[in-house]
């Protein structure tokens, strides 16, 4: 297991960049670049990634913890006298450790976590009540979180929030964020802005919308009601509802089960189901096609075929 080495910056290209150079300087290091798929301006992601730093120097958080064992790499929310309420601190910290993992080839799979018996409780509302915003103090605060939001939405690895207790206001947005939700039988959801007189932020109003349809979404977050793990997976807010005690292990071996997989056509497959919805089917097909085109001429297809051949697991390598 290692723990919190060094965040660099994001290590793959946003929409528009088209990968030629071979290395690239990063917060004054050089990070040399693996081998993998080439990146496309029409269609915004590349499947190659940043080999880890060489030699990079260890730097602990404040309010996270960053591990990584094998394949999978695991952020938890470190402030459970706060019930991981999410602060200024934790905001910065959160892109700091995305980028850190991102940098890891290694990691195929992240887990967002919280300490303790809590996910995450939302907003720090101590701070809030210690000193008064203002409308601007307010919208950087917020956007700060939204930076935050669109990294994790677009992370290029597979993500599961691990889920126990509360994981209410900013808490459950930050869960949806994730690919797959992973919860406790004692864990509890809710849009509680309204219940302290704020606006939703954490992108809840795109999430519910999309997960759970207008009305329903208005609903939750008019009412701003709280409800269990069992609604919230009848809702379709939430992919497995387990015991409390078998939550991390149930989490992991979800987690190992993706990992196995090709990692180049897993980060394919989350960029084409998160522009589908936003997208006409025309569009998706085309990218479909652009994106089997890409997996058909890789490596790790020809070793897919040989193990289905041989009858035995395939060893993928992302090439």
């Amino acid at each position: 297991m290692r723990r919190s080495m060094a965040p660099s910056q994001r290590g793959l290209p946003g929409n528009g960049a088209t990968w030629t150079m071979p290395m690239r300087r990063m917060r004054g290091r050089i990070v040399a670049r693996g081998d993998g798929w080439t990146a496309s301006r029409r269609h915004g992601y590349s499947a190659r990634t940043f080999v880890s730093p060489q030699g990079a120097q260890a730097m602990g958080y404040e309010t996270l913890i960053v591990e990584r064992t094998g394949a999978l790499a695991t952020i938890t929310m470190n402030r459970p006298e706060a019930r991981n309420a999410i602060d200024l601190a934790m905001r910065h910290e959160l892109l700091a450790a995305l980028d850190e993992v991102e940098a890891d080839a290694a990691v195929r799979v992240l887990i967002l976590s919280g300490a303790g018996e809590h996910f995450c409780a939302g907003g720090d509302v101590k701070s809030m009540r210690a000193r008064r915003s203002t409308a601007a103090e307010g919208r950087e605060r917020v956007q700060m979180l939204n930076r935050m939001v669109l990294r994790l939405v677009d992370f290029p690895r597979p993500t599961i929030a691990m889920v126990d207790g509360f994981a209410v206001g900013a808490g459950t947005n930050l869960a949806l964020c994730c690919d797959l939700v992973v919860a406790s039988d004692r864990a509890r959801f809710g849009e509680l802005f309204n219940k302290i007189g704020l606006a939703p932020d954490g992108g809840g109003t795109w999430l519910l919308s999309r997960l759970v349809g207008l009305a329903r979404a208005k609903e939750l977050i008019f009412t701003g009601d709280v409800f269990d793990a069992a609604e919230a997976a009848r809702l379709g807010l939430v992919n497995r509802v387990v015991p409390a005690a078998e939550l991390r292990a149930v989490t992991r071996a979800l987690a190992e089960k993706i990992a196995a997989g090709p990692p180049g056509v897993l980060r394919m497959a989350k960029h084409m189901v998160n522009r589908a919805a936003t997208t006409d089917l025309a569009a998706a097909l085309d990218l479909e096609a652009y994106s089997q085109g890409l997996a058909i001429a890789s490596d790790d297809h020809q070793e897919g075929l040989a193990a289905f051949f041989d009858k035995r697991p395939p060893k993928f390598t992302g090439s």
